[in-house]
């Protein structure tokens, strides 16, 4: 199967540290990755001077039969932000994702429009969502992936907005998103004929503000304090305090440095978002 997720940049360079941890050798490692990118169990793409590393976005792991490979998958898994899908069947991983799915389903449906900010938040963390202190999500706000939607303290998503955690979504502290803003954190590979799906996690550092509209698919990685200015199209790492905009996410300037503020949007007009 060639849908996959991505993992990492470079990861071929980060081996000899995983044999390490494995009680490997770097060698025995080495020929095992190499084992598991001529196997389809991992994939690589060049883009300039970088290496996007991915895994099989299905669950594979029982399908892998040498037993170092079998290892390596599953601690490369370990470490994805997103869920792997499973292998679809009369067992308890396909019973638990259409559960999380019909679970989903109901809040983008009905849940997410009920005034009540206790009651979507509840709707999400029993989904599987991690949303810390003083955070919300505002009312029309739709979900995928409920259970790879990790968001710090004190952050808000406003209104109408879509956020795609698939692939991995990791909002920080002190976050403030717009309202309409779309994040994908997944999509196809428009060169194979089969459409494979490919994923990948999006990444929002603590007091980072996402204007209107602006549109954050996955390789995004939203430094620190960085703002992502209205209609913006963003899919690669965006340096801490910078201020980007146009369809290229191109530099426009610097924010101010040492942030402090509160966000505080859960207390706004909270009997109606």
């Amino acid at each position: 199967m060639k849908h996959r997720m991505m993992h990492s940049h470079n990861l071929r360079q980060a081996l000899p540290e995983y044999a390490r941890k494995m009680g490997v050798s770097a060698g025995e490692l080495e020929s095992t990755y190499d084992w598991m990118l001529e196997n389809e169990v991992c994939f690589e793409t060049r883009i300039k001077d970088q290496t996007l590393c991915f895994i099989s976005y299905l669950d594979i792991q029982s399908r892998i039969e040498p037993p170092l490979a079998r290892r390596f998958y599953r601690l490369l898994t370990r470490e994805t932000a997103g869920a792997l899908i499973p292998l679809y069947g009369i067992n308890w991983p396909t019973l638990r994702d259409r559960m999380l799915r019909t679970w989903e389903q109901a809040y983008n449906i009905l849940i997410c429009k009920i005034p009540s900010h206790t009651l979507r938040l509840f709707w999400l963390r029993v989904g599987g969502a991690k949303i810390g202190k003083g955070s919300t999500v505002w009312r029309n706000t739709e979900i995928l992936g409920v259970d790879g939607l990790r968001i710090g303290e004190d952050s808000t998503v406003g209104w109408h907005c879509q956020l795609d955690a698939r692939g991995g979504l990791i909002i920080g502290n002190h976050v403030t998103i717009a309202s309409h803003v779309l994040i994908i954190a997944g999509g196809h590979d428009l060169k194979a004929p089969e459409f494979w799906a490919v994923g990948g996690p999006v990444y929002i550092r603590d007091y980072a503000w996402i204007a209107s509209r602006a549109l954050l698919s996955f390789g995004a990685d939203i430094g620190e304090g960085a703002v992502v200015g209205g209609g913006s199209v963003v899919s690669k790492a965006i340096a801490p305090y910078a201020i980007v905009s146009g369809p290229n996410a191109e530099i426009k300037g610097e924010r101010a440095r040492g942030l402090n503020y509160k966000v505080g949007g859960k207390g706004l007009f909270t009997l109606f978002h």
